[in-house]
């Protein structure tokens, strides 16, 4: 049953000045608690009612929302983010439910595609957006009639187009992806996490005071390191040639020409400089990292403005991602998708008083939703067994029993990579090259002979590896510091664990050329096709959650040896791995989104990032709840009957210290 009676569309108007305070230059957070913030007005009127939008002015916001039965009154918005905002932390309203047409339109029309209202309008056939003739920028006072008269006209408009927007959006749109809407946006709108100034002081003033004094022992300024034709020129005055790398291509020069600075922590060249026997050559990278890395002291910094003025509101985007999964809210400044585990950032984001946070982390849940597709029933009994996966699977891949995580570490991390990357059609080239650099967060690898052997590379295999001139050249292509039999030899290793990753599992190399077929049969074609809990037809698959993952504009085109290369949208190449890759993510996260409904219903869910959820507990009864969270994350769904779904939880008053 849905939780409310009546369905309030509400639009606001507001103060703004072009130079300063617009929300171009401030996040919404700051916009809307800023001292300067002022509502001229709004509009409203009720979901499917005979009467039009009315509109309510400054002088009567108050007395107008309070005579509102907010426990029994949902709020329909475009962008209802900014407009619950405004409802809750300036007039003291909750609504009991939140509807939003632009996050509805980003999960049925794709995040690439423009979901404004004036874009959604036209696309429906509604009137256009209307445009304020007379600018209200800079005022704060009092506006002239005229101009609130035509304010009043506009935002009466937006109001009516909302309600037209969200009659032809709602239609089939799933409940359960509403009611994650209202997640999301509660998330921000009713803020509940804290946030410790005396935490986030202190790793500011460690982080300064330790990239002040890198910069004093090199005795070189800051500007120095900030710009990469003068880092480049103290790198030279080391006798140390600067590392170059090819351009990357970019939608506005899809072929680059030439070289440019290989100055990044993912460049192997820049990870040697930083491990290099020259103390001071190491020092002085470590340095440039510090100068150049802002992200964290930045976001330390936002949030530390954020703990001055009130609770934390978490800013993210329902359906961000093409796979549907949650991104940062584009502006927030503080993307909490990307805190790294044990930092201070997330040691700095607490619970209220009273409470306690349960941290809830699916585990392995992609390859376990990609063994349960693929019918991979070996790798589904290793997860049934609830043994440690990667070890149970370097076992069956390098045929060691008994393989544990003491007994061949580096068998097992490889093991591990392989699990994670090499599921999506990952080749050599592309794993030798991350390994360098450190493949999905790990440290940086260098596989060398003595590994090579515990690999089981034999010298033909090497022998045969180089009587493949392509192979030389690609190997030889890869960033590197090392000497070319060096590199060679990482890269017959690295070969060699993407081989006995694909001899291992057979049954995903079955679906990857299931899904390169279905590209060209179904999505291209519209030969409708179903699979387990997916149904593929034309341009799109349809998902357990009742939504699709979409492939607009699909074109194939013949390569110089004849073979189709398929892309859609903006130019996005698609091919089975990716296709698998893609499913995958997608069902993942259906999982994911199930659990967090559960959980919705007694403990409120206060942050998600990627397959963790994050929900708010009393701290009487944190012990079992954290076992009942848990149960919820790990029920299993009926559209994956069978699958072996496992978790871990940790619980704290801070973030950090949860898990």
């Amino acid at each position: 049953m849905r939780p409310f009676d009546d369905v309030l569309v509400l639009d606001f108007e507001t103060a703004w000045c072009k130079k300063t305070y617009t929300l171009t230059k401030l996040t919404t957070e700051e916009y809307i608690r800023d001292k300067r913030f002022k509502a001229w007005g709004a509009a409203w009127k009720y979901l499917g009612g005979d009467s039009p939008a009315e509109w309510v002015p400054a002088s009567e916001l108050v007395r107008f929302f309070k005579q509102i039965d907010w426990g029994k009154t949902a709020v329909l918005a475009h962008n209802a983010q900014f407009d619950v905002s405004i409802l809750t932390w300036v007039y003291g309203h909750t609504p009991c439910f939140i509807l939003d047409t632009l996050s509805m339109a980003r999960a049925l029309r794709g995040v690439e595609a423009s979901n404004s209202l004036a874009s959604l309008a036209a696309e429906f056939s509604l009137p256009p957006k209307g445009k304020a003739l007379h600018s209200s920028d800079g005022v704060f006072d009092v506006l002239s009639p005229e101009v609130e008269h035509e304010l009043a006209e506009y935002c009466e408009h937006d109001v009516a187009l909302c309600e037209g927007v969200y009659n032809r959006l709602s239609a089939g749109f799933p409940t359960s992806e509403l009611r994650l809407i209202d997640l999301t946006l509660k998330m921000y709108t009713t803020p509940v996490l804290k946030l410790d100034p005396y935490t986030l002081k202190n790793a500011i003033e460690e982080e300064r005071t330790r990239r002040e004094g890198l910069l004093n022992k090199l005795a070189i300024k800051e500007s120095d390191l900030a710009s990469n034709e003068k880092f480049a020129q103290v790198l030279r005055s080391l006798n140390i040639e600067p590392p170059m790398k090819d351009k990357r291509p970019t939608p506005k020069t899809p072929n680059p020409v030439g070289k440019t600075y290989a100055f990044s922590k993912k460049d192997a060249l820049f990870q040697s400089l930083l491990n290099h026997s020259n103390e001071d050559i190491s020092t002085l990278c470590e340095a440039r990292l510090a100068v150049k890395s802002t992200l964290e002291r930045t976001r330390a910094q936002r949030l530390l403005d954020i703990s001055q003025r009130g609770a934390l509101p978490v800013p993210l985007n329902y359906y961000g991602a093409h796979t549907g999964r949650w991104s940062a809210s584009k502006g927030s400044g503080i993307n909490l998708q990307n805190l790294k585990r044990g930092s201070f950032l997330r040691k700095a984001i607490m619970a209220p008083p009273g409470y306690l946070l349960v941290v809830c982390d699916l585990s392995q849940i992609e390859p376990r939703v990609l063994a349960w597709l693929t019918d991979y029933r070996e790798l589904l009994g290793i997860f049934s067994s609830g043994k440690d996966a990667y070890a149970a699977f370097g076992a069956q891949m390098f045929g060691i029993p008994g393989m544990t995580k003491d007994s061949h570490p580096d068998l097992r991390q490889s093991a591990k990579s392989a699990l994670l990357g090499a599921g999506y059609g990952l080749g050599w080239v592309s794993f030798a090259a991350q390994l360098l650099t450190g493949f999905l967060g790990a440290p940086p690898i260098m596989y060398d002979l003595k590994f090579a052997k515990r690999l089981g590379v034999t010298k033909d295999k090497i022998l045969d590896f180089l009587s493949y001139q392509p192979n030389i050249d690609k190997a030889l292509a890869i960033p590197r510091t090392c000497s070319d039999d060096d590199i060679t030899l990482h890269c017959v290793a690295a070969k060699q664990i993407i081989d006995k990753y694909r001899e291992a599992a057979e049954p995903v190399k079955n679906f990857w050329s299931l899904c390169d077929e279905l590209i060209s049969r179904a999505l291209a074609n519209g030969k409708e096709y179903r699979h387990k809990c997916l149904t593929f037809s034309e341009g799109k698959i349809a998902l357990p959650n009742g939504l699709h993952l979409r492939y607009p504009d699909l074109n194939g085109k013949a390569d110089e040896k004849g073979r189709v290369q398929w892309s859609y949208g903006l130019g996005k190449k698609l091919y089975g791995g990716k296709l698998t890759e893609n499913i995958v993510q997608a069902v993942a996260r259906c999982v994911m989104t199930d659990g967090m409904l559960r959980i919705q219903k007694r403990y409120p869910c206060v942050l998600t990032v990627h397959d963790e959820v994050v929900a708010l507990v009393p701290e009487a009864e944190a012990s079992e709840a954290e076992g009942w969270v848990l149960e919820q994350m790990i029920k299993e769904p009926k559209y994956l009957p069978g699958i072996p779904l496992a978790a871990e939880s940790g619980v704290g008053e801070r973030y950090g210290d949860a898990k």
